[in-house]
């Protein structure tokens, strides 16, 4: 169900469960059940339902805070969406109601001491887009570095670094100016950025996420958060 879009593996086994999956028009109930590639599969639409009521926010992540489960002495960055930290310019868009934060999770990591954009959704099909094994979404980062940038490492940046023995996806990367640089990934290792850098001797010391896909930060002010509009998507 997940590799076809249709939810995501969490979600599957609650809908399966509730009895709102079909294959070839029967309902299955029982997780595990094995369905093959020439069977079709259908959601009930009690959970087409559930998946348009699920809600999407972009938050502005400030340096301090994690993005998931919180770590002694740092609070999680979901802490943030309140009511009064919504970015509401000119009364706009929905106001924040207790039920439309339940089940929020982060799709995607931002490093505690990074900032920026942070996707923070209950919609699995989203989760999947951004953060699934075979996600192509762009995510573009601004970076402030220390340290002498040669041609070599430029080239290194854009691709033939390695993490943990594994390659690293080609990257899109340019000099703004002498210590900032615009980067491009389209996968999210742990700390990729910062220890991609350190590879070729450079120190990051600000790092800011301002793009997921067609999704911008832009004037979204720090600390505070909007829902996902309808006429946006990643």
């Amino acid at each position: 169900m997940a590799q076809h879009g249709l939810c995501s593996r969490r979600e599957a086994d609650a809908f399966i469960e509730r009895g709102w999956v079909y294959v070839d028009g029967e309902r299955i109930t029982t997780l595990g059940t094995k369905v093959y590639p020439q069977q079709a599969i259908a959601l009930d639409k009690k959970a087409r339902l559930q998946q348009g009521q699920a809600v999407t926010v972009l938050l502005h992540k400030p340096v301090g805070y994690v993005s998931g489960q919180p770590e002694k002495g740092y609070p999680p960055a979901i802490s943030l969406i309140r009511k009064h930290s919504q970015y509401r310019p000119h009364g706009a868009g929905q106001a924040l109601r207790p039920r439309l934060c339940k089940g929020l999770a982060p799709a995607g990591r931002l490093d505690i001491d990074s900032t920026g954009l942070l996707v923070l959704t209950q919609d699995g099909r989203i989760a999947r887009a951004l953060v699934g094994a075979d996600s192509n979404i762009e995510k573009e980062y601004l970076v402030r570095v220390e340290g002498r940038l040669h041609r070599k490492g430029l080239a290194l940046l854009h691709h033939g670094l390695a993490l943990d023995g594994r390659p690293l996806k080609p990257a899109q990367v340019s000099r703004l100016n002498e210590n900032q640089l615009k980067i491009i990934l389209l996968e999210g290792r742990k700390r990729q950025i910062r220890r991609m850098c350190e590879q070729i001797d450079l120190n990051v010391i600000g790092l800011k996420r301002v793009r997921i896909g067609r999704v911008r930060l832009a004037n979204l002010p720090l600390g505070r958060w909007r829902f996902l509009r309808e006429d946006e998507e990643f």
